[in-house]
């Protein structure tokens, strides 16, 4: 049992951290794209088979196309684009291919042309990339496929704003939006709505092609409409919706005036609303999820127990406000633990809370979770835990950092150089909180974006 008056020895510390690391890569390897890819695709003498469900993998779709027009996008588009490449390459001659991802993840592919774009804010490279992407799909033809390739992080790489909306009303629509707690659905469905790509857009472009999409899911629901802001599928949302959103969040009086005209011009009938599931568009164009946080999450509780930890998944849906969701699970352990800890546990899950800006500090979501999950943990729970809070693209908001890995000595470790945990957390400035005592998680670029994953490990400290 543990005992919350004793401090634990550094090198169980040292272990609780060092396995939460290695199930934290679990999760992230899970996600690999190359790997997910190539598991859908096998061509033969121009045919080509897609598998339509990983879960059942004898249900595909196949076909010989004249031409494979590949269009990849997000922070796995590189490996996802690579991977296409090796299946295709020695059955296909004619493929023209186009990779929009951030610059992180930037990576050479010979036979494609590689452009790099902002994110999380929209930037004019990305304007470039979606001009490119229409020159590349003004060609195609009915004996076409467009191989589209998805991953987070897509909706801020490709902006192509609706006359008159410019770039820089994207931009500080964008800024509003994140800075206001919005969820990423609710930022995705404003998006749609101002897009001339988004929400159904690309395949419209492509047509009349067929089109098949590969999406490596970032979004909890898997909702396909949410992933990248759903540029191949059929868009449930309106402009209605765009608008309560904006309304709800105070931002209606806030965003630019193109803005404002455009949702009011589409509320009104005088701007075509997103294609949805009945439009003909969509008859030749399917979908396959190759990879998921869920996925993610499985693995890790894998992980988990192959270091022989007991598995609780506490959420496959973690979401809210990240300070709140903090203490939330505080108080979840706290009861866990007063039924008594007979051996080490792993607390898993999976998700993506929101931070709404109150301070001029530094940091993300997973940053400010564990650096509230620190402070709350201080005086209800024992003194032998180990939580770590990460985005599985090793980016956590504006900063290097894919996260926090915080422990039970954290605060000791702040405090020796005296700095105010409560102040840094409510100036949202987690990230030099956790940068002074080397509590920030750095993987740098994963290659792909599955959401984020949190592990908190608890140890029985012995006698």
């Amino acid at each position: 049992m543990c005992d919350a008056d004793r401090l634990p020895s550094s090198s169980l510390i040292k272990e609780l951290r060092t396995n939460a690391l290695e199930i934290f890569g679990a999760g992230v390897a899970a996600a690999d794209p190359f790997k997910a890819v190539l598991h859908c695709l096998k061509a033969g003498p121009h045919h080509l088979e897609i598998v339509l469900d990983i879960e059942d993998p004898e249900r595909k779709r196949s076909g010989r196309w004249r031409q494979i027009f590949l269009i990849a996008f997000g922070k796995a588009a590189c490996a996802m684009a690579s991977a296409a490449l090796v299946c295709l390459r020695s059955e296909f001659e004619n493929i023209q291919g186009l990779v929009v991802t951030n610059r992180e993840n930037a990576v050479a592919i010979p036979e494609f042309k590689v452009l790099t774009a902002g994110h999380p804010l929209p930037d004019a490279e990305g304007l470039h990339a979606v001009t490119e992407i229409q020159r590349l799909l003004a060609t195609t033809t009915r004996d076409d496929l467009v191989l589209v390739l998805v991953s987070g992080g897509g909706s801020a790489l490709l902006p192509g704003p609706l006359s008159p909306v410019t770039l820089v009303d994207k931009i500080a629509t964008t800024n509003l939006l994140l800075a206001s707690g919005a969820s990423i659905d609710q930022i995705n469905i404003v998006r749609k709505h101002l897009s001339s790509i988004k929400g159904g857009g690309l395949a419209k472009l492509a047509a009349p092609a067929d089109v098949h999409t590969l999406i490596l899911s970032d979004v909890l629901s898997n909702e396909v409409s949410s992933i990248a802001s759903g540029p191949t599928v059929a868009d449930p949302s309106s402009f209605s919706d765009a608008q309560a959103i904006l309304q709800s969040k105070q931002l209606w009086h806030k965003v630019p005036a193109h803005v404002v005209e455009v949702i009011n011009a589409g509320i009104q009938g005088q701007i075509s609303e997103t294609p949805k599931p009945s439009d003909q568009v969509f008859h030749r164009s399917y979908y396959t999820l190759i990879g998921s946080n869920r996925l993610s999450l499985n693995a890790i509780e894998q992980a988990a127990q192959q270091l022989h930890y007991q598995t609780l998944i506490y959420s496959d849906h973690l979401c809210g406000e990240a300070r709140l969701e903090a203490l939330k699970l505080v108080d979840f352990i706290g009861e866990l633990l007063s039924n008594g800890l007979q051996q080490p546990t792993a607390i898993l899950a999976g998700g993506e809370t929101t931070v709404t800006l109150t301070g001029n500090g530094k940091g993300g979501r997973n940053q400010e979770f564990a650096l509230a999950f620190a402070l709350a943990a201080e005086q209800r729970l024992p003194k032998c835990w180990v939580l770590l809070s990460g985005g599985t693209d090793g980016r956590d908001g504006p900063t290097e950092a894919a996260g926090g890995l915080v422990d039970a000595t954290s605060l000791t470790r702040l405090r020796t150089q005296s700095l105010d945990t409560r102040a840094l957390l409510d100036n949202n400035d987690a990230y030099h909180a956790l940068q002074a005592i080397d509590d920030l998680l750095i993987t740098g670029a994963t290659g792909t974006n599955v959401a984020d994953l949190l592990i908190v490990l608890l140890h029985p400290l012995l006698n």
